[in-house]
């Protein structure tokens, strides 16, 4: 069986009102809540109105009474810019009004500005991120006395204590120990890799890298786990991909083509972020014709749109070519045509994903 979740960065037009967007978002999780979706993922960013959710655990707690059964996911919380102490305590409180339905993805921060206002230095968020991580699982699961010397904070609380009124006791997450981690991969290969089969955290491949990227992700979490002697387990992957089913393929082609449209603006959006930072001292001429490269070959090689049988065939294709993923995270885009999205969220859950589950069953290999 293949799960379906939604995964939102999110990212809309900088014009757009900024209540509206948030609006829309809310709307996307209850639907998909409604239409039996098992996760939906939040992202984080500071300094960008296109995207605009800095505070994934604050917008998510909005809709934890209009939902049933969704489960809530941050990708991903950038961790370099939160104290341990404070994060920590925020996830255990909503994991406990949330009933137990949180996932916590994390990362180190990749938008430069960012980085910038927080006056974080990129080469040491990597590190920042693991350091932030050990000490909220320490807090998830122990109680004073606590002292805590890292690289980056120091956390201690062995004074001023009295347990027989609660005093020195933290609040702690329903999920024991505490909530399933989560990190997304972007690079082929890299130390995530190791990180995830070693501390048994849940891989995400995102929608905006291409399927060989995605593929060469599986097979080496999958070398890692060996390396730990323990066994792949593709049923915690998670794997993005850009969707949209539209009624006939012409009408996809159509949007597909827009110079506006949905997914040319996603993409421009990630590209020129992506090219800035690798090209700063290029002329924006130089930049952008790289951008309009870049978004071209995501269009093609990113984004799986048609009528209902065409995106079914796309999937099974992908999933052939990249390996077994648990979950197929369906990327939320911009409500530029409300009822085109809807009708596809509608389509993708019940008409192709239990077509999709039932090849999968069919064909997946034993591990």
């Amino acid at each position: 069986m293949v799960n379906l979740g939604f995964f939102a960065m999110p990212l809309h037009p900088k014009e757009r009102v900024y209540r509206d967007v948030m609006k829309d978002n809310r709307e996307a999780i209850i639907l998909a809540d409604q239409l039996g979706y098992t996760e939906a993922w939040i992202g984080e960013h500071q300094t960008s109105i296109a995207e605009p959710i800095s505070d994934p655990y604050l917008f998510l707690a909005t809709v934890i009474h209009a939902t049933k059964n969704i489960r809530f996911g941050t990708a991903v919380l950038n961790l370099p810019y939160h104290h341990p102490v404070k994060l920590g305590m925020q996830i255990a409180m909503f994991d406990q009004l949330s009933g137990g339905r949180t996932l916590v993805g994390i990362g180190p921060g990749g938008l430069v500005s960012d980085l910038e206002i927080f006056d974080i230095d990129n080469e040491k968020s990597y590190d920042m991120m693991i350091e932030c991580m050990d000490v909220m699982q320490i807090l998830w699961t122990q109680d004073a006395p606590i002292h805590y010397q890292g690289n980056f904070w120091s956390v201690s609380l062995e004074k001023f204590l009295e347990d027989g009124i609660g005093v020195g006791r933290l609040p702690k997450p329903l999920q024991k120990p505490y909530p399933p981690i989560a990190y997304a991969m972007r690079s082929p290969k890299s130390g995530a890799s190791k990180l995830l089969a070693e501390r048994n955290w849940i891989p995400i491949s995102g929608n905006f890298v291409p399927s060989g990227f995605v593929k060469s992700q599986w097979d080496d979490y999958c070398n890692q786990r060996e390396n730990f002697s323990r066994r792949p387990d593709p049923e915690n992957w998670r794997a993005g991909r850009s969707i949209l089913i539209t009624k006939s393929n012409s009408e996809a082609d159509e949007y597909l083509s827009k110079k506006e449209g949905g997914f040319r603006h996603y993409f421009h959006y990630l590209r020129t972020v992506e090219v800035k930072r690798n090209m700063m001292d290029a002329t924006f001429e130089e930049r952008e014709a790289v951008v309009t490269s870049k978004v071209n070959e995501a269009l093609e090689d990113q984004v799986i749109a048609g009528d209902a049988n065409t995106v079914l065939e796309k999937l099974v294709a992908f999933r052939e070519e990249v390996g077994p993923f648990g979950t197929l995270l369906m990327t939320g885009h911009d409500w530029d045509d409300r009822e085109l999205w809807i009708d596809s969220m509608k389509a993708l859950s019940n008409v192709v994903m239990p077509r999709l589950s039932q090849h999968a069953s069919a064909t997946d290999p034993t591990f």
